[in-house]
């Protein structure tokens, strides 16, 4: 499996790159001690390396927070992923917890801000495509009730078939990582801005943790 970007977007955002590994035979479960420890390590090391009054100034969060204005989405409204995430541990409110999956890239994003993502492998078809959605393109995002309807400025991620995710903050329902789940693609999402080096560390991090606590192996 590939990931091509639409040749326009290299153009129009110098330094946007996504990174994919495959990763086969993981164990996905609600939750395991192994995870509750790593999430108590990781809110900890936040809470000593950030407040509420610095973290908006920290360099990889206004990379990201910029990206999202040129490509239409508001982040006061929607705030980018590990942004959002560390300031939940910082506020003293609960952890997202959904599966041991999921919840092991969320700490990923938490130590590195960078953005990730995962795709169950056995709803994909064929290559990942990043562009440019079309005006009017429907996309269902994972907890919406009904599609919404694009306006053709954002950036977009599709297999050969269909869309799986607006790029970098929401992922299709029709390709969501569950408990059924034994093989993934797992995306690291950078945008203009963020080094290469950054992404190779979160993808590094977030390979450790998900081969730690879901079992499996690198494809």
């Amino acid at each position: 499996m590939e990931l091509n970007v639409e040749r326009s977007l290299t153009l129009s955002f110098p330094g946007l790159r996504a990174t994919i590994r495959a990763i086969t035979g993981v164990t996905i479960e609600k939750s395991n001690p192994a995870l509750d420890e790593l999430r108590e390590e990781v809110e900890t090391e936040t809470k000593a390396k950030y407040t509420l009054e610095t973290v908006r100034n920290v360099a990889i969060f206004r990379a990201y927070r910029d990206f999202y204005w040129r490509v239409g989405i508001d982040p006061t409204k929607i705030r980018p992923a590990a942004e959002a995430l560390v300031r939940r541990v910082l506020a003293g409110k609960q952890f997202p917890k959904i599966n041991t999956l999921i919840d092991t890239y969320n700490l990923t994003s938490i130590r590195t801000g960078v953005a990730l993502a995962a795709f169950d492998q056995a709803k994909l078809r064929g290559n990942f495509l990043m562009r440019l959605a079309s005006l009017g393109e429907q996309f269902l995002g994972i907890g919406m009730e009904k599609p919404m309807q694009l306006g053709g400025k954002e950036i977009v991620i599709a297999d050969d078939e269909k869309l799986i995710a607006v790029y970098p903050y929401r992922d299709a329902d029709t390709t969501k990582v569950t408990t059924s789940t034994r093989d993934l693609t797992l995306m690291t999402c950078g945008c203009p801005g963020i080094p290469d080096r950054d992404l190779a560390e979160a993808e590094g991090v977030a390979t450790e943790f998900i081969l730690r606590l879901c079992g499996g192996k690198c494809a």
